[in-house]
């Protein structure tokens, strides 16, 4: 998700939320110095991965897909976000050296390391032409493709010798968005292995095996990786098993010998098997918070997984009922001091969730909602209101008195009346929207909450004459709503026409920041990007939770900092001794 689209259905979070179907062996308990399942071996709560080829595919970019693929083939460049690298490249887990910039900014050279395939076969430049010629014979299969992105914006791709190639892209870009929202999508694959001789059929070859999942195991295309892990066992929808590979050329070699992933049937299954300490890291899920201390006394350290995120409630400025007051920008900033973001994080989320204030999350960790530019004021959302010529009546129905104030599309007798959107299935977000509807009643705006399964597959971006264009609200954050690469530009959400852009947002002033952001070297340029969107309103910011709230046996080293964008480094584990 490109987010590599790091999202489910589109916009919702990736990931671990654990309810696919499986079931898995049971453990023998464990003490604090080795596994369930032994020392050499940690078992993990993990929904079964469901696509194996490190190319993405629509519909199967979901976050597991990606911690497995990873495990098995290393990316070109792996990512650290906690600003001690240029462009936030982790120069030990990367396959090569940081590029070289020239030519302006549009030329870069990547010059490989030493590392080679499972089989001892060099990774060479060989391997990344292949996986070049792959994705742009095949773009239109590709999940990370977007028109005029990469590949599109690459004018030549030069092999110069096996160790070194380069990029020049059609124009400059920020270097460091380029690297961090691009170059993150190059995986180097097993030319010799894989090879066909013609793109279109080896690329047929590859996903039609990738969409057989009960061959994983055995099919021998998938037995050449480059990761630290190859995969042992797979059973679909069901267990797992991941075996260190003795070959691995990477300086971050495994600690254990197998990672179990197991998959379980919703929370309360997962949760009685983590209270049973048959499983080795898991998560609690926010109804079961409050036996956190059960489980640290049973040894279990509890971490909360913060993710390079942020949270927000869309808006449909393309409704021909609503979209007209939503394009008010007095109303979505009275809208926006409705909700008391510090209080639901704390009282609603229990702590685990912080406000968003703007496009660009807080550092992961850090608290956020610093200096919100419309924090939770209800005196200030009435006075703003009937400034513009609005009749408020608390309790009760407000209205547009005064439709030359009220703006441009909203008549006499217009009334403040919303429904949102929601997912289902998490008490929180269900608590949460209790409490905004009850503090909008106060003012007389009137929201009706609809909870449905996938929220996103049901509030599209649409044009105004569509019939699929009567939503008002939605919101598909209770994982967060957005999990970003690298660099946190807003070309795939906030820009107009952008693909994630549900709500048809659409401001001349922010598609130039957010292209500013793009190509211009101007370190500056993402702040302005984020403080022009935090004051604009694209959507509304809501309370950002964290991704989960991770449970591992007190003995497993090596899990923490948990990577705020949501990959899984199982070669870091290992137990004390």
């Amino acid at each position: 998700m490109g987010t590599r689209t790091r999202i489910v259905s589109v916009a919702v979070a990736l990931g671990l939320g654990l309810t696919a179907c499986g079931g898995g062996s049971g453990g023998n308990g464990g003490g604090g110095t080795g596994g369930a399942q032994g020392k050499d071996t940690a078992t993990v709560a993990f929904r079964t991965p469901t696509w194996i080829l490190p190319i993405s595919a629509p519909g199967f970019t979901q976050g597991e897909n990606e911690i497995f693929t990873t495990a098995l083939y290393r990316k070109l460049y792996a990512y650290k976000l906690d600003g001690s690298r240029p462009d936030n490249i982790d120069t030990d887990r990367s396959l090569a050296q940081p590029p070289a910039v020239s030519d302006g900014g549009r030329t870069l050279t990547i010059t490989l390391k030493d590392n080679t395939w499972s089989d001892g076969t060099p990774i060479t430049t060989k391997d990344i032409k292949f996986w070049w010629d792959l994705v742009t014979a095949n773009k239109d299969k590709w999940a990370s493709y977007k028109p005029g992105g990469f590949p599109d914006n690459i004018e030549t791709f030069t092999v110069k010798d096996p160790k070194t190639f380069s990029l020049t892209t059609k124009k400059a870009y920020n270097t460091a968005w380029f690297v961090g929202n691009q170059l993150n999508r190059v995986v180097p694959l097993p030319q010799h292995a894989w090879d066909k001789g013609d793109p279109k059929t080896t690329f047929d070859t590859l996903f039609t095996a990738a969409k057989d999942p009960k061959t994983y195991a055995t099919n021998p295309l998938w037995k050449t990786g480059s990761g630290p892990w190859k995969l042992h066992s797979y059973a679909p929808g069901g267990e797992v098993v991941l075996t260190k590979q003795p070959t691995y050329s990477g300086t971050d070699k495994p600690n254990l010998n197998k990672i179990v992933l197991r998959p379980f049937t919703g929370d309360d299954a997962e949760f009685n098997v983590l209270r049973a300490g048959q499983i080795d890291y898991g998560y609690v899920p926010p109804a079961n918070l409050s036996q956190k201390g059960y489980l640290q006394s049973k040894g279990y350290t509890i971490a909360p997984w913060h993710g390079w995120s942020i949270t927000y409630l869309q808006l449909n400025f393309n409704n021909p009922a609503t979209g007209p007051l939503f394009k008010q920008p007095y109303l979505r900033q009275t809208l926006q001091m409705l909700i008391d973001q510090p209080t639901i994080s704390k009282v609603i989320w229990a702590g685990m969730a912080s406000p968003t204030c703007g496009p660009v999350p807080a550092k992961p960790g850090t608290p956020g909602g610093q200096g919100c530019a419309y924090p939770f004021d209800p005196a200030k959302a009435r006075q703003l209101l009937e400034s513009h010529g609005w009749k408020v009546t608390p309790d009760g129905q407000t209205t547009c008195q005064d439709p030359a104030k009220c703006g441009p599309g909203i008549p006499q007798g217009t009334p403040l009346k919303f429904t949102v959107t929601s997912q289902s299935g998490f008490s929180a977000t269900t608590r949460m929207f209790a409490e905004i509807k009850s503090q909008m009643a106060k003012l007389g705006i009137q929201l009706t909450i609809k909870e449905v399964p996938d929220s996103v597959a049901v509030t599209p971006a649409c044009k105004p004459d569509e019939s699929k264009c009567d939503w008002d609200m939605s919101f598909f954050g209770s994982q967060g709503s957005w999990y970003y690469p690298a660099f946190a530009s807003g070309e795939r959400l906030f820009q107009t026409d952008a693909p994630v852009n549900l709500g048809s947002y659409s401001n001349p002033q922010a598609d130039q920041l957010i292209d500013k952001a793009q190509f211009s070297a101007d370190a500056d340029a993402l702040r302005e990007y984020n403080d022009f969107l935090a004051k604009d309103l694209p959507v509304l910011w809501m309370p950002n939770p964290v991704y989960q709230i991770s449970a591992y046996k007190s003995g497993l080293q090596g899990v923490e900092p948990q990577d705020p964008m949501n990959l899984m480094y199982f070669q870091d584990w290992s137990w004390k001794s």
